[in-house]
C-alpha cells in the first residue's frame, strides 16, 4: 500500500469514526445535546430529541459514507458540521477550550475533502 493510500484511509477512518460515534451519543439521546439544541433553538425537549434522532442517524450514514465512497462536497458539510457541533459548545457557555479541543472535527474532513481534490 502506497504512502497516499495509508494517508487516505487515516483520514477516512478518523472521519468515520468521528461521525459515527457522535451519531451513536445522538441516538441514544445524550442529554447536554438535547439542552443545548433547545437553548439554541427553542425547541422543545420532545422536538429536540427527535432532531438529535435525525441528526444520529444522518451522522452514523455520513460515517458509513465516508468509508465506501467519499464525496467531496459531502466532506464539506462534514467540515462545517464538525466545525458547528465544536463551536457549539462555547455559545452554550463552556469554555473556548472545549471548541478548541474539537478542531479535528472539523480539520479532518477538510483534509479528507483537498486530498481529494489535489487528485482530480
Amino acid at each position: 500500500m502506497t504512502n497516499e493510500k495509508k494517508i487516505e484511509w487515516i483520514l477516512k477512518v478518523g472521519v468515520a469514526g468521528e461521525f459515527l460515534g457522535h451519531g451513536v451519543f445522538a441516538l441514544l439521546g445524550k442529554a447536554d445535546w438535547i439542552k443545548w439544541t433547545e437553548q439554541l433553538t427553542g425547541l422543545d425537549t420532545a422536538t429536540a430529541t427527535i432532531f438529535m434522532t435525525i441528526v444520529g442517524v444522518m451522522d452514523i450514514l455520513l460515517a458509513i459514507l465516508v468509508l465506501w465512497k467519499p464525496i467531496t462536497p459531502v466532506l464539506l458539510w462534514m467540515a462545517f458540521w464538525g466545525f458547528w457541533t465544536a463551536l457549539v459548545r462555547p455559545l452554550v457557555g463552556l469554555p473556548i477550550w472545549d471548541f478548541i479541543e474539537r478542531f479535528a472535527n472539523w480539520a479532518a474532513p477538510l483534509a479528507l475533502y483537498f486530498f481529494y481534490k489535489n487528485k482530480n
